[in-house]
């Protein structure tokens, strides 16, 4: 996993006004926390910051007064009309520490046929890996799957030094079978055609 670099500033204004005004200003505001330290309050650069989202589970090395920390996304709220960036909180991490993240699942491959529907009860798989090394999707083969059959947690492949985080008989993918549509009787259709 890359890491991104974003240079950051430590926010000394709090409240509605301020995040408004350093919204405004195309910044977001965010919080550092983690491994017991007190937390430090952040202005991100909105663009830079939104570009590194892009990619889940991103790791970003922050540059702020004079200091240098790396951070994984814990929770983005964004504004539920724009989709802008409004608020960002950030876990502080070290290289070498193993923390739990959610990955996202993609499956590939086609069912078996007969119009069958694949269902994502898990659209992402809670999993504990090295910070530095989280990957970025887990991708699942269900090629050739017959309606009833699913797939579970411990069935899906994990990188090197990467564990499960969830039960290992939890379902991620199903597959249910097609619903087949009721044959209209033919007096029905005719009667249907004539009002």
């Amino acid at each position: 996993m890359s890491e991104v670099k974003i240079t950051a500033s430590l926010r000394t204004e709090f409240g509605k006004g301020a995040a408004r005004r350093i919204r405004r200003e195309n910044e977001v505001p965010g919080v550092l926390y983690g491994h017991g330290s007190e937390p430090v309050h952040l202005t991100l650069p909105g663009h830079a910051l939104m570009m590194a989202l892009k990619t889940p589970n991103v790791l970003i090395g922050l540059d702020f007064d004079g200091k240098s920390e790396l951070a994984i996304p814990k929770a983005v709220q964004r504004d539920a009309l724009k989709g802008f960036l409004e608020h960002v909180d950030l876990l502080l991490v070290k290289r070498g520490e193993k923390v739990t993240v959610e990955v996202p699942v993609h499956a590939e491959g086609e069912l078996a046929a007969g119009g069958n529907l694949l269902e994502h009860v898990l659209n992402a798989l809670p999993v504990e890996a090295e910070a530095t090394h989280i990957p970025e999707a887990l991708t699942v083969s269900v090629e050739g799957l017959e309606a009833g059959a699913s797939v579970l947690a411990k069935d899906i492949a994990l990188p090197n030094g990467v564990s499960l985080a969830v039960d290992e008989d939890a379902v991620v993918l199903q597959v249910l079978a097609a619903q087949a549509e009721e044959p209209a009787a033919e007096g029905e259709g005719e009667e249907a055609a004539e009002a």
